[in-house]
């Protein structure tokens, strides 16, 4: 993807879908995005490209919560797991780690959310730059991207 930024916000001016885009000074890291956007940190949607012995998926937890990667092991029935390379994710994702966007069905990657990010009314997160989130409502989220919701936190 060439500008994921811009094929976001072209995705959501396509369907017609509410959202908010805050230019920040750049963020690396959850708790700097949660700061800088005044939210709480289960509020963020972290991405997270991962490897596995069938290719790669995209793994979305609320910015305050870790990965199991033990529990993602066994709903997908695989041995192999690992985070994506950075040069991994700027070819498969157009982006540098730590602006990973939610949007696994722009690449057409599977993609899986922890069920507590749809506890959220709100979500923002990083659309494929460090100065820049978005915040929209986790039910149009939900609609556009249709992740599999599993317990993965």
């Amino acid at each position: 993807m060439c500008n994921p930024y811009q094929e976001i916000v072209t995705l959501l001016k396509t369907y017609n879908i509410s959202y908010k885009d805050t230019e920040h000074e750049p963020v690396y890291t959850s708790a700097q995005a949660a700061k800088v956007r005044g939210i709480s940190a289960s509020q963020g949607a972290k991405a997270l490209l991962l490897k596995c012995e069938n290719g790669f998926i995209l793994a979305l937890l609320p910015g305050d919560r870790k990965l199991d990667s033990k529990k993602l092991k066994k709903l997908l029935r695989i041995k192999e797991l690992r985070f994506a390379f950075p040069e991994e994710v700027k070819d498969i994702m157009g982006c540098e780690i730590g602006a990973c966007y939610p949007f696994g069905n722009l690449i057409r990657l599977p993609t899986y959310a922890d069920n507590l990010l749809s506890a959220n009314e709100i979500i923002s997160f990083n659309p494929g730059v460090h100065t820049h989130s978005i915040e929209m409502s986790w039910q149009d989220f939900y609609s556009l991207v249709k992740p599999k919701m599993v317990d993965i936190s």
